[in-house]
């Protein structure tokens, strides 16, 4: 006869006590298979972009881990969007899956009701992996993928916050510290700013529509912050909003290169990359040319830091994507696991380590080994870090951006002209509020 102790009584009342629990969450595990939808296939729609080509370029391993085939187009970002539009008003879209930039389609998408809720995906332990952490996206990512009726539609990809490049030699020469506010650098532009050497203190977009996302930078640092307020009233002449298009034409006419009217982002990138710039801001996503040695002429010498602050707060444009799944589709299933496999933590980390942009989840951001092997400075990823915190949405979350953006646009643009800014946005302001009054009555 085999003596049981009362210490070993206790261990094994305790273990029966939580088996139940334990066989519980071991069913939870099983229930789950990604095998489940083997044979199926799911058609994916995604704009061409790097992150696009790192998921098409590694889908055969989807594939071998569900079974389930994917066919996956990449359409330039302008076409992809008019033709998903098409698509889902047909009622008959052609995929189950697409990926949706956020900034411009996703009231427009919402309004449809054209993607399905996720969240009872997320919720179902039988369609969703045990390790998919949900947690590990970030909050701002999260809040950007939620409609105003708590539909979270997509699933974050992707977020791009706005940064400050900026040059360290330039700096570094002149003993000019790191601008902590627009003002600063405003300052600093100007005492950077040499054309008889084809040297200037900034660049930014100056093109008409590309120009607005810049102007938003230095909107978010005012006490208004939003260019649409909650009800929809456009608030794109009042005073903080001059406060910002000044902030822009000073920078524009007084610090950056002749010709910046017609600049977009790759213009300002390749300036840059030439060393005539000591500051840029812009996307996050336009970094990994900087870092390239055989194009960059700054390689390594690059700095990194957060945008600067408004006179009332600290910010910085937030632009993001999202994958969707075809309310029509008929392979919900195959199309969740799709889902919850590009935006992974493997995929994710992918995304940071190329430089093909930030991810929406923050576990990359936490591995040491990974950023340690990436040709990015650390500084980089305290950057985006840091971004993350104070990000808000670029751009509002209206139907017509696109006339957003055309409108507010050519204003910005003619101020770098010499226009006055009040002037010059009161007029905007007059064209594009029935734009938009027009399209909440058009529902």
């Amino acid at each position: 006869m085999v003596k049981i102790s009362r210490r070993s009584a206790l261990r094994l009342g305790a273990g029966l006590l939580a088996a139940p629990a334990l066989v519980q969450r071991v069913g939870a595990q099983q229930a789950f298979d990604w095998q489940r939808f083997k044979g199926e296939k799911v058609e994916v729609s995604l704009t061409a972009n790097p992150r696009s080509a790192l998921l098409v370029q590694h889908q055969r391993e989807f594939e071998e881990l569900t079974g389930i085939k994917v066919g996956a187009e990449q359409i330039p970002e302008q076409q992809h969007r008019q033709k998903f539009a098409i698509e889902f008003a047909s009622g008959r879209p052609s995929f189950d899956v697409v990926g949706i930039s956020l900034h411009v389609n996703k009231r427009q998408v919402g309004r449809a009701r054209w993607c399905a809720d996720v969240k009872p995906l997320i919720q179902d332990a039988s369609l969703t992996a045990p390790d998919f952490d949900f947690g590990d996206f970030g909050q701002g990512a999260v809040a950007y993928s939620t409609q105003a009726d708590g539909r979270m539609d997509t699933l974050p990809e992707f977020t791009d916050y706005f940064i400050l490049y900026y040059n360290k030699d330039l700096l570094a020469a002149k003993n000019i510290a790191v601008p902590k506010t627009f003002d600063e650098l405003y300052t600093a532009a100007r005492a950077l700013t040499d054309p008889a050497k084809q040297q200037y203190g900034f660049v930014g977009r100056g093109l008409r529509n590309a120009n607005v996302v810049l102007w938003s930078s230095f909107l978010l640092g005012t006490r208004q912050r939003d260019t649409v307020s909650a009800d929809m009233k456009l608030l794109t002449d009042t005073p903080d909003a001059v406060w910002a298009t000044e902030m822009y034409q000073k920078l524009m006419r007084d610090c950056a290169p002749p010709g910046n009217v017609g600049f977009n982002w790759n213009e300002c990138q390749t300036t840059f990359m030439q060393g005539r710039a000591a500051f840029w801001i812009d996307g996050v996503g336009f970094a990994a040319p900087l870092e390239d040695r055989t194009r960059s002429r700054i390689a390594g010498k690059v700095g990194y830091a957060v945008v600067p602050a408004g006179p009332a707060h600290h910010h910085c444009c937030l632009f993001g994507t999202g994958f969707g799944i075809s309310e029509q589709s008929r392979r919900r299933g195959a199309a969740w696991l799709y889902v919850q496999w590009a935006t992974g933590k493997q995929n994710q980390l992918r995304y940071l380590t190329s430089g093909a942009g930030a991810p929406a989840r923050s576990s990359p951001f936490r591995n040491e080994e990974a950023i340690a092997a990436s040709r990015f400075p650390r500084e980089f990823f305290t950057t985006l870090i840091e971004s993350a915190r104070i990000a808000r949405p670029g751009l509002p979350e209206i139907v017509p951006v696109t006339e957003f953006r055309d409108t507010i646009g050519t204003a910005l643009t003619n101020t770098i002209g010499g226009a006055d800014p009040a002037t010059e946005l009161k007029r905007a302001t007059d064209a594009f509020r029935p734009v938009l009054e027009q399209s909440e009555r058009a529902t």
